[in-house]
């Protein structure tokens, strides 16, 4: 079995580490062994946030090594940039496109990168990028707070895992009132990547 590496960025707050349990747990029940870790920034809300989850037929270590990433999963896309050196050629990446501007440069102290430059970077690092706004159709649902799960529904269609296997999953992370909004949520972000051309 081949080893896939994951790397799920974003910033404390968007539901990143949820995702990164999810896939982790699909990888468990999908007969993998799994490794993950959790690499957190200063501010438990507003910081840097980047899982690692590993799938394998054994897996040693939980951490991925820079140009080893196979698919990257980024909430922001300042945090997609900021994470390229894990990234090769080869490279999956799915990205939303709603940016969460940090306090550095709220403040005046730096700059945030345009829509283009972020697109061209990771573009020039990956095979494939996939730009969505995950956040904006969790906006439709009425409920912003699913983007997560509306990333992790496009994010899925990347891999050779029944979607019933990934909604049992994500649904029993979730009180049971808020289980019909996650499985909306989820499969209308299996719909955004059709929509999408491929770099």
């Amino acid at each position: 079995m081949k080893v896939l590496n994951f790397l799920v960025a974003g910033v404390g707050g968007q539901g990143t580490l949820l995702a990164s349990d999810i896939l982790a747990e699909v990888g468990i029940r999908s007969g993998c062994d799994v490794k993950k870790s959790d690499v957190l920034g200063l501010a438990v809300r507003g910081g840097s946030v980047l899982s690692h989850v590993r799938w394998g037929e054994r897996i040693a270590s939980p951490v991925i090594e820079e140009g080893e990433v196979d698919c990257m999963l980024a909430f922001e896309p300042l945090e997609a940039m900021r994470a390229i050196p894990f990234l090769r050629r080869e490279s999956i990446v799915v990205c939303n496109t709603h940016p969460i501007v940090p306090i550095s440069v709220s403040s005046g102290d730096a700059r945030y990168p345009t829509r283009d430059e972020i697109e061209r970077a990771l573009r020039e690092a990956a095979s494939v990028v996939h730009f969505v706004d995950a956040t904006g159709l969790a906006a439709q649902l009425k409920n912003p707070r699913v983007a997560n799960v509306v990333l992790l529904g496009a994010f899925s269609t990347l891999l050779d895992v029944e979607p019933a296997l990934w909604e049992s999953v994500a649904l029993r992370r979730v009180p049971p009132r808020y289980e019909d909004l996650n499985r909306a949520a989820f499969r209308a972000g299996r719909t955004l990547l059709n929509r999408r051309e491929e770099a």
